[in-house]
């Protein structure tokens, strides 16, 4: 996979978007399942520095995943 194929699959999988299930359950983006092996591991990396950038911007230390799942339990 060339890099003008894998950079625009990993921008699209590195958004906040995701497919929901029947059940509101959330799902891999369609995009991570046309990368190749290395470009997830590509998208892997840029989705640590992704949540630790989010982690480090929040009054509670939290990326949006982690409010994402508050959320859900709080039932709010």
């Amino acid at each position: 996979m060339t890099p003008a194929e894998r950079d625009p699959l990993i921008a699209q999988a590195t958004s906040a978007w995701r497919p929901r299930d029947a059940d509101g359950g959330a799902r891999f983006h369609p995009a991570f399942c046309d990368l190749d092996g290395p470009g997830r591991r590509e998208l892997h990396e840029q989705l640590i520095v992704q949540r630790r950038l989010e982690a480090a911007l929040d009054p509670d230390g939290l990326t949006t995943t982690a409010h994402a799942v508050l959320h859900r339990i709080r039932g709010q």
